[in-house]
């Protein structure tokens, strides 16, 4: 009766994200339990933070998909869901070793080849550091993008040591249009971003990296638990209060066995990002939602935003990353539903990250944006990361042949509907 019962809820779970019981996952699909979660949160990743030798090093990435697995099972032991399994290196020009790029792309492929057979994701950390104008590199991150599954990577467009990288702006949004346009639906973006102050052992993809001893770092799928406290809350403050209460309940335990693994495994534990990463039926637009009890872009959003950040920032246990307000437009349905009806721009997304998260976030644009304007843009975001001093990215998706208004839709089951959105 047990194997029945639990049959039936992976049909069930598998018919609500749109794909066959049976189906193979594809590169973005989590790593699920199979049993029903006992909390009232997911976990959406482990990220392990190793250091390659060089890009022949498979002994260092296959130890690390060892250790997420036992990690894996300990979680889900204790009756967490634990979506997926990350491994991010330090940027990848530490470990070329006189190799140039181009030359390091067949052993890239070979990594990928590894980890994807075990359904790990795997990030190479930033390619380019410094600011510079590289002509080539939107042809390489095109066809690592076409040639590989499983591999994030992100270029750095603004630091503490120089502020903003404006010719790596460029760069960047000249490698965002080429993968647009060598990607279905442009999807190919999913896995790049400009990172704007970004910091290592951020658990969250395409922005991760590591530096220092091995270590690993935790991300979180919590909007539920945001929605919850807010529900019935007299006002921001009580609200605020409430949050901070259930979200520190709920993550000590996280907490308490991940210094166990650390201890166990021998390695470092860097924290929880605390961002409460949203999905098709956990939406960060609906717990906004629940605490203005407005629609998402209507007067009042950005102080919820603002306070959903001060508890985030406040929680007495150990951070890392962003661990702030992540509004990613595609990958929530109320956020996508609300930019279908017009309710808010991408300049008040920007608006909105400089009290919060994680910048411009999976924003779909017309698949017709000159690099130039693509490459301002990225420059406003870097701009407010330094000025604030925060971390922010931009991962943008232009949307091959279709032009602002229009309707776009998408294969990954990850991503949901929604309009192109106009860049002003």
């Amino acid at each position: 009766m047990r194997s029945i019962l639990l049959k039936i809820f992976s049909v069930a779970l598998f018919a609500s994200l749109g794909i066959g019981a049976n189906a193979k996952l594809d590169r973005h699909q989590p790593v699920s339990s199979l049993e029903v979660s006992k909390h009232r949160f997911r976990i959406r990743t482990i990220t392990a933070g190793v250091n390659l030798k060089n890009t022949t090093d498979l002994a260092t990435v296959e130890s690390a998909i060892g250790f997420l697995q036992r990690a894996k099972k300990k979680f889900e032991d204790e009756g967490y869901e634990i979506q997926t399994l990350r491994i991010a290196t330090q940027p990848l020009p530490e470990y070329l070793n006189g190799k140039s790029r181009a030359a390091a792309l067949a052993d890239l492929k070979a990594i990928d080849e590894v980890v994807s057979a075990k359904n790990v994701l795997f990030s190479i950390g930033p390619v380019i550091t410094d600011d510079r104008y590289d002509p080539e590199f939107a042809s390489w991150a095109t066809q690592l993008v076409k040639e590989t599954k499983s591999i994030n990577f992100s270029v750095t467009v603004a630091s503490p040591e120089r502020g903003i990288h404006r010719q790596t702006a460029l760069t960047a949004a000249e490698a965002i249009v080429a993968i647009s346009k060598s990607s279905p639906g442009g999807e190919g973006n999913f896995r790049f971003t400009a990172a704007a102050n970004c910091l290592a052992d951020t658990p969250f993809f395409p922005v991760a990296y590591h530096q220092g001893a091995v270590a690993f770092s935790i991300g979180l799928e919590s909007p539920g638990l945001l929605q919850e406290a807010f529900q019935n809350s007299k006002d921001i403050e009580d609200a605020k209060a409430k949050l901070k209460t259930l979200l520190e309940s709920e993550l000590r335990p996280v907490e308490k066995l991940a210094l166990e693994i650390a201890r166990d495994d021998h390695r470092e534990y860097r924290g929880i990002d605390t961002s409460p990463a949203p999905a098709k039926d956990r939406s960060i637009g609906a717990a906004i939602e629940a605490l203005t009890r407005l629609p998402f872009g209507s007067a009042s959003t950005l102080a919820a935003c603002a306070a959903i950040t001060d508890v985030l920032k406040s929680l007495s246990i150990k951070t890392c990353g962003y661990s702030g307000l992540m509004l990613p437009v595609l990958e929530d349905p109320v956020l996508a539903q609300r930019a279908a009806e017009g309710r808010y721009s991408v300049r008040e997304l920007l608006l909105y990250s400089s009290v919060c998260g994680t910048g411009l976030d999976v924003v779909p644009l017309a698949g017709d944006t000159p690099a130039k304007e693509l490459a301002a843009l990225i420059r406003d975001v870097a701009a407010l990361s330094t000025k604030l001093h925060k971390p922010l990215s931009a991962r943008l998706f232009l949307i091959p042949g279709k032009k602002a208004g229009d309707h776009a839709e998408f294969d990954n089951p990850f991503l949901t509907s929604s309009v192109v959105m106009k860049l002003d």
